[in-house]
Order: C-alpha cells, then sequence, then structure tokens
C-alpha cells in the first residue's frame, strides 16, 4: 500500500489488500492457483506478467525517452490507493462505523 502512494505499481495475486485496491489501471494482478502445484503455477503467473505487459510497458519510450503509459500507471496507482487505503480513512471509518454505534449502547 505505502509503495503505491509513491507511484509504485503493484503485482500482486487478488488477495488481502489487493483485492479491494486493484483497478485494472493502477497494476497488475492474477488470479492464485490451488492444489499442489500451486507456488509453480502462481510463479508462472507472475513471470507471464512481466514478461508480456510489466516489462514492455516499462520500456515503451517515446522520441525522447519518456515512458508516458508507465508514468500513467504510477499516477493511477497513486490516486487510486492513497485515498482508500490511509491512516486518515481508516480512523474516520472506525468511528463512524464503530465507536459511534458503541458509544449508542454505553
Amino acid at each position: 500500500m505505502k509503495a503505491c502512494i509513491n507511484g509504485v505499481p503493484q503485482l500482486s495475486i487478488l488477495d488481502g489488500w489487493w483485492i479491494e485496491g486493484y483497478n485494472g489501471r493502477n497494476g497488475w494482478a492474477f488470479q492464485g492457483a490451488d492444489g499442489q502445484e500451486r507456488d509453480a503455477k502462481d510463479a508462472k503467473a507472475i513471470y507471464d506478467i512481466l514478461e508480456n505487459e510489466v516489462v514492455p510497458l516499462y520500456y515503451k519510450r517515446d522520441g525522447q525517452g519518456l515512458p508516458h503509459s508507465w508514468v500513467q500507471v504510477m499516477k493511477e496507482a497513486m490516486k487510486s490507493v492513497g485515498p482508500r487505503f490511509s491512516a486518515w480513512r481508516m480512523v474516520k471509518e472506525y468511528v463512524t462505523s464503530y465507536y459511534q454505534k458503541a458509544l449508542e449502547y454505553a
């Protein structure tokens, strides 16, 4: 989460916070595999995404050497993750969803 706020796109399995944070424009995601071959299947998914999506996008540059498409993913990561996964949002949610309701019953 902290990395996204600094413009670092994520590449992760769709679980934990990333299932809520991923929007299709702020990084890359894959469904996790099940079974005995889970590690191998997950590794293959990661390497496929790196080889076919992440690395080509990173090295796609314009005539001045600027990676505009990569920068768009960075900006989307900052824009979409920061507001949703901040301490400010968490405290506000806890107060309105839990603490105020608990005080009503006290």
